[in-house]
């Protein structure tokens, strides 16, 4: 039997306070919308993300990624789980078969190196991602290039939205 039908008041709030210790909840409105393109943080060229939840406590974070051109975006790998969803285009893995399209979930397992291919006939790409740890860039034998984790995302967001006048300040909002 459904919840619903022992509760004899289903569309009446919950009458007590939240948890002291509770953090506020995320809401983003049309995070989607094409409306202001300051809230986009470049990451490299014709790549950029739009911060939704920045977890400092447990070191994951989701964004909406934007690419806005085909080509190589980057080789990488993740020593833990990472979840996709594309809203709008496609893209794919060079180490795999499969295709991501709009309205594709994608799992990358623990571990995995993968390189991330937008097609050339793809004007534009937008995924909502949830990566948990750190983005460990590498070149083809796995060598070291580089790395992102929450608090390097922090940094860019702070110094982009400095700079395009929404003040440092403005990334707070979405650290949890």
């Amino acid at each position: 039997m459904p919840i619903t039908e022992t509760d004899e008041e289903p569309r009446v709030a919950y009458k007590h306070p939240m948890p002291v210790e509770a953090l506020p909840e995320i809401v983003v409105p049309d995070a989607l919308s094409e409306g202001d393109d300051r809230l986009w943080v470049p990451q490299a060229k014709n790549v950029y993300f739009r911060p939704l939840c920045l977890n400092v406590s447990q070191g994951y974070w989701m964004n909406l990624l934007k690419v806005t051109k085909s080509g190589v975006l980057s080789r990488h790998r993740h020593p833990n789980a990472v979840h996709g969803f594309v809203l709008k285009g496609r893209w794919h893995y060079l180490e795999h078969d499969w295709v991501a399209e709009q309205g594709s979930y994608v799992y990358e397992p623990p571990g995995e190196t993968h390189t991330l291919v937008v097609p050339d006939d793809v004007d534009e790409m937008i995924t909502y991602f949830q990566v948990n740890g750190v983005m460990y860039y590498v070149d083809p034998d796995g060598n070291h290039l580089g790395y992102e984790d929450v608090f390097t995302k922090i940094e860019m967001c702070k110094k982009h939205f400095e700079k395009v006048g929404l003040g440092a300040d403005y990334v707070k909002q979405f650290i949890r």
